[in-house]
């Protein structure tokens, strides 16, 4: 299993400044060449303290990639319904440069009400846009002189600039919530996915029906699965929940109140249970993430048990991609959680090993 880190920006100015925000995250982001980590990746989100400070992965992945050699960059994700694909493409084959061919793009539907109204989209062509927009970005990358009518772009004869480092194209990732058809979808396609264990789909269920569709579509392997968490590492379990309690319950908090929409009679065939999904995390506590197994917090034998434990539970995956520093938890407590799971955590999972 390889270990990486992700930024999920959870704070506004009235918290902490975004250049404050930014020079911590670039500070981690400085270990994870040194302590081992396998990738970086940011998520795209508008307007709101929940996400609002990452408007464009592809800005923070720049800066990411001049911070490290060996990292991939991950776009955790980049959200076609609110992107010309013209314009994406684009700054994909640029950052494909700038990193020496280390970036991997993840794309998602995107869930968030209030930024389909502020931008004027329906979330009822939430699905028809991201499926056009995906396949478009595909074909304007792999190809050359592309023409394309679509339903919401159509262009004429475009080569798409700077074409990608890495041939065809960068590995694509799709993320996925909890629907049978969407987990279905990305293995068909030979694409990777990403999840996230903390909205409480049957994740073992999901992987499979993943798995199966990706082997009857003929790809070889059985794909790739990304699956997110919290992470804080201390020295003992009871110092581990003291420093992380608040902060992931400030998380779960945000994240509800910025998708409250679905549990105020906003409802849409393109986001099925969505209300319930968000009023089941209504419910989530600090406690119920670590006993569930979607944040991982305690000693490094407890952080390795809870790795396992999920693992096995799910019948494998193969890449973590962490939170470390959620909300409002301090740079100095993250950076040493990181340093005290990549020495006594991540070697018994085979992952990268620290170099010294």
């Amino acid at each position: 299993m390889d270990f990486g880190i992700q930024f999920f920006p959870d704070i506004g100015p009235e918290t902490k400044a975004a250049d404050a925000y930014f020079r911590e995250c670039l500070g981690l982001v400085d270990l994870c060449d040194e302590l081992g980590y396998s990738h970086v990746r940011t998520v795209e989100h508008y307007f709101n303290a929940y996400g609002g400070y990452s408007p464009n992965p592809i800005v923070f992945l720049t800066a990411a990639a001049q911070r490290t050699r060996r990292a991939r960059l991950i776009t955790g994700a980049v959200l076609p319904v609110f992107n010309n694909p013209l314009k994406l493409a684009g700054e994909i084959g640029m950052l494909d440069a700038i990193s020496g061919g280390r970036l991997e793009v993840g794309f998602a539907r995107a869930f968030l009400p209030h930024e389909f109204r502020r931008f004027g989209v329906s979330v009822n062509e939430s699905r028809a846009r991201f499926e056009e927009g995906v396949e478009q970005v595909r074909r304007l990358l792999e190809e050359e002189r592309v023409s394309i009518k679509g339903r919401f772009h159509s262009f004429d004869n475009v080569t798409s600039l700077p074409r990608p480092t890495q041939k065809p194209r960068p590995p694509f990732w799709i993320a996925v919530m909890s629907t049978p058809e969407s987990f279905a979808l990305a293995g068909r396609a030979g694409h990777s996915i990403m999840a996230i264990p903390m909205a409480g789909a049957k994740m073992a269920e999901m992987i499979g029906i993943y798995r199966d569709a990706w082997r009857t579509a003929g790809h070889l392997g059985q794909g790739r699965v990304m699956l997110a968490f919290h992470m804080y590492c201390a020295a003992t379990r009871d110092e581990a929940a003291a420093v992380a309690r608040e902060p992931l319950n400030r998380y779960l908090r945000s994240l509800v109140d910025a998708a409250s929409d679905w549990t105020e009679g906003l409802s849409s065939a393109d986001y099925p249970n969505y209300d319930k999904i968000i009023a089941g995390l209504r419910e989530e506590t600090f406690e119920t993430q670590v006993a569930k197994g979607a944040a991982w917090v305690g000693s490094p034998a407890d952080v390795a048990d809870a790795v396992a434990d999920y693992d096995r539970r799910v019948g494998g995956f193969e890449i973590a991609s962490m939170q470390v520093n959620f909300n409002t938890l301090p740079f100095d407590l993250a950076r040493r959680s990181m340093g005290l799971f990549a020495s006594e955590v991540m070697p018994k999972f085979g992952g990268r090993k620290a170099r010294r």
